[in-house]
């Protein structure tokens, strides 16, 4: 199989063509590596991602929010599927540069599901986000709920992601499936992201902000949970039966949640951070940040039904295993 990965020098992309590459894919990878966090650990997987690849591995480096540098770039490559995990991340960052969420996620969404249209491709996977589910009180979080109450942008670009969806595989009936991620983590991950941050901070003896007072919950994912979901997504194309799927639609468009099905309390994960660097934390208790949820919990009822989606990584298990690579990475 010839897949197209976007987002492919970021945390979820890169993990996702590691996976491909290692049963026999080819991957086009495409990131337009940009600085919203450190360049260097970006060009890092890119480089791995050459070494475990060789010559079934391709980089375009490109801005998928400009169409016709995206269309010229990608003239010549053949891909039979699309999996497309760019965007721009970040709830707190939405808040302050909004503009680059219109551009990237949604801008950048349309344009990728024109190159599906065009280039007929058999199945295009896409990031969503656990963010789409708002203020939502009811637990865990279905597919089927509604969310129609972001409270960031972040949330509100990632569900018009999936009515865009809706639409293309209405009118073009191009096969789509949407995944909501739950708070992923693990080695490669992004230093934006609690896990690095917190490790960082304990590990230089310095205070971690810790919101709404440590009254937080999150469905921790491993990375290799994610990925499976991502997969077996990808190699299961939306059927166009006319039958109602995952998320509502009779159309060819599906929507998943991928999570851990654990909603943990914040302050469990701080206490195995603590025993895997041997550092007490210094905690920096602070209000709930503007757009932020206290609880996200996955219902993984449909993907499990429909894939035999079954995650098996416990925080226990997880967060050692980031904090052994985290060293490693560092040299520490």
């Amino acid at each position: 199989m010839k897949v197209l990965v976007t987002g492919a020098a970021g945390f979820i992309g890169y993990s996702l063509a590691v996976k491909l590459l290692a049963r026999g894919d080819s991957v086009i990878g495409l990131d337009m590596v940009n600085d919203y966090y450190d360049v260097t650990l970006k060009e890092a997987r890119l480089a791995r991602l050459r070494e475990l690849g060789g010559n079934r591995f391709t980089f375009v480096r490109q801005d998928f929010s400009q169409y016709e540098p995206l269309v010229e770039s990608l003239a010549g490559l053949e891909f039979d599927r699309i999996v497309h995990l760019g965007a721009q991340a970040g709830v707190r960052y939405s808040i302050t540069n909004p503009h680059a969420y219109l551009h990237s996620n949604l801008a950048g969404h349309l344009n990728m599901l024109e190159i599906g249209r065009h280039r007929g491709v058999e199945n295009m996977v896409y990031a969503s986000s656990s963010s789409v589910y708002g203020g939502n009180t009811k637990l865990p979080f279905a597919v089927e709920d509604r969310v129609d109450q972001p409270i960031s942008l972040y949330a509100a670009t990632k569900k018009a992601d999936e009515l865009m969806s809706e639409t293309y595989a209405h009118l073009y009936r191009l096969p789509l499936t949407g995944l909501r991620f739950f708070t992923v983590y693990g080695p490669w991950g992004r230093p934006d992201m609690m896990m690095w941050i917190f490790a960082k901070n304990i590990a230089a003896g310095q205070p971690i902000p810790v919101f709404n007072n440590g009254d937080m919950y999150r469905d921790f994912t491993y990375i290799d949970d994610i990925i499976a979901g991502v997969m077996a997504s990808l190699d299961n194309p939306a059927p166009d039966d006319g039958l109602e799927k995952a998320g509502g639609s009779t159309k060819p468009h599906r929507l998943y949640n991928i999570g851990n099905h654990s909603s943990e309390h914040l302050m469990r994960v701080v206490e195995i951070l603590e025993e895997q660097i041997g550092k007490k934390a210094i905690i920096d208790f602070q209000p709930m940040q503007p757009g932020d949820v206290r609880q996200s919990f996955a219902d993984i009822d449909a993907i499990a039904r429909d894939h035999g989606y079954a995650p098996t990584t416990s925080i226990d298990v997880g967060v050692p295993k980031f904090i052994e690579w985290y060293k490693e990475y560092h040299g520490v």
